[in-house]
């Protein structure tokens, strides 16, 4: 059975700028609003503690709320921000468990499933617990619930009795009965109607027949029900794979050496080449994560040519980059994951431990991880009569499936340049005043007239009296141009 934690954060418009270290730490204990525009003009989004003692909570004119807290501060309101924040916060929270989920737009919720993973903190109640300290030593306001389905952990966090509620497996119906109907995630409209026709617990809709419900509600308050309680699954973004190439190592106390890292990482390379070789796989890409202990996740990605498990040639690759991975005040947890993978066979295996140096796919990722992607390629034909599109770039060990042309051509091209150039029956005899004694040509290519154009092309090698090889050619016009050299 699945078993999801329900992390909410109340005031997390306002606590994530009050967070120690953030640019508005020094506003923490001062009353905060956040203000956006809505109809009727400046209205109050969310207000931390202090302004809500005072009096100011959400959908409150900004006028009212000053009004009201002559002290207040306000800054205005960021939906992206508070989005991607949330998102980073999902992320960070992948520490306990590889299923994470941040909620809609205006849900500061986080769902963690943790039926895997419980028992490697102590089990639920200690994983709770160890939630709880860290998201709340970041700076954050939270309740938590533990239940069976995401809509009962939801449900728990916010009605529950406490910051935190642990529901025992198969218990939802009975707990969550005395809840408010609120605790459906319904619209605010519909939650008002159901009051106002006595139905104010969720043990009072589940006492009544579907059919009538489904009448004069529609599907939505049914939907919910059976979500709550399990009878249907509910869908949340991210789907993982069952058995993810994940592999994940928390630490004691945080680390920061350089050292430590490099040691962490093998560490974790070596997990995943026996993961990797359990399944007959060899890595194409991999995502390293580091967890610092502010909040921050860092992520370094590599790629190879090849698939590869050993652990020392992929450690190197790591290295490469390292410089980008600022361990702050400390590492607590780092994650390894593959996001590519390709069969890799028994036979295939010594391209990760060579034994006389590096072989070619080896060397072409490091020089890729040095370089960047774009400077190491393979240039492929392609089908195009101009010299200038004739080709591409692919994978350095692509395979490449067309022709070159018999003729041959410069190894660097340039765009057409105008050159002056005489010439006598159109054989090129002067480039400026430079003799040109030695011309081969021409090699007439013509316009590709699928694509509208019009003409041709006389292409001609020409060598001057020092022994420089050009590439020239003369349009449909007459006039002449030059596109590269030999050498």
């Amino acid at each position: 059975m699945k078993r999801f934690v329900a992390l909410w954060l109340p005031l997390f418009a306002t606590d994530r700028l009050t967070r120690p270290g953030k640019a508005l730490a020094e506003w923490r204990e001062l009353p905060l609003a956040t203000i956006g525009r809505a109809q009727g003009g400046l209205r109050v989004v969310a207000a931390n503690g202090p302004a809500r003692r005072a009096g100011v909570a959400a959908a409150l004119s900004a006028a009212d709320a000053n009004a009201l807290c002559p002290g207040l501060k306000s800054v205005e309101a960021d939906s992206d921000g508070d989005g991607l924040a949330l998102a980073g916060l999902a992320e960070w929270c992948q520490r306990w468990s590889p299923w994470t989920a941040p909620a809609d737009e205006g849900d500061f919720t986080i769902w963690i499933e943790v039926a895997g993973s419980a028992h490697l903190f102590g089990g639920e109640a200690n994983l709770l617990e160890q939630i709880r300290e860290r998201i709340g030593g970041l700076g954050f306001s939270l309740r938590l619930g533990l239940a069976d389905t995401p809509g009962a952990a939801w449900a728990a966090s916010r009605f529950g009795s406490n910051d935190t509620n642990l529901l025992p497996e198969g218990s939802a119906r009975q707990l969550l009965g005395g809840f408010p109907v609120a605790a459906l995630r319904l619209p605010a409209a519909t939650i008002e109607t159901l009051r106002r026709l006595g139905l104010r617990r969720i043990s009072d809709l589940l006492a009544l027949p579907r059919a009538p419900l489904a009448a004069r509600f529609g599907p939505r308050v049914a939907l919910r029900l059976d979500q709550l309680l399990g009878r249907l699954p509910e869908a949340l973004a991210p789907q993982v794979a069952e058995e993810p190439l994940l592999a994940r190592l928390a630490f004691a106390e945080p680390i920061g050496r350089d050292e430590d890292l490099a040691a962490a990482t093998l560490s974790l390379l070596g997990e995943m080449e026996g993961l990797l070789e359990r399944r007959g796989l060899g890595a194409r890409r991999l995502v390293l994560k580091v967890f610092r202990v502010d909040g921050d996740v860092l992520a370094q990605s590599i790629g190879t040519q090849r698939p590869v498990r050993a652990a020392p040639h992929l450690a190197r690759l790591f290295a490469e980059g390292r410089d980008g991975l600022d361990a702050g005040f400390g590492i607590e947890a780092m994650s390894l994951a593959v996001t590519e993978a390709d069969p890799l066979s028994a036979e295939q295996s010594d391209l990760g431990a060579p034994p006389r140096g590096p072989t070619l796919p080896l060397l072409l990722d490091r020089l890729t991880r040095r370089l960047g992607d774009d400077a190491v390629f393979r240039p492929i034909p392609l089908a195009s009569h101009w010299p200038e599109r004739a080709w591409g770039r692919a994978a350095p060990l692509a395979i490449i499936s067309g022709t070159w042309p018999a003729m041959p051509r410069p190894l660097r091209l340039s765009r057409p340049r105008p050159v002056s150039v005489t010439a006598e029956d159109c054989v090129p005899q002067f480039l400026g005043r430079i003799a040109l004694p030695e011309a081969k040509g021409p090699e007439r290519l013509a316009a590709e007239w699928w694509r509208g154009e019009q003409g041709h092309r006389d292409y001609w090698r020409v060598e001057d009296a020092d022994g420089r090889r050009l590439w020239l050619f003369q349009d449909d016009h007459g006039r002449w141009f030059a596109q590269g050299g030999f050498g």
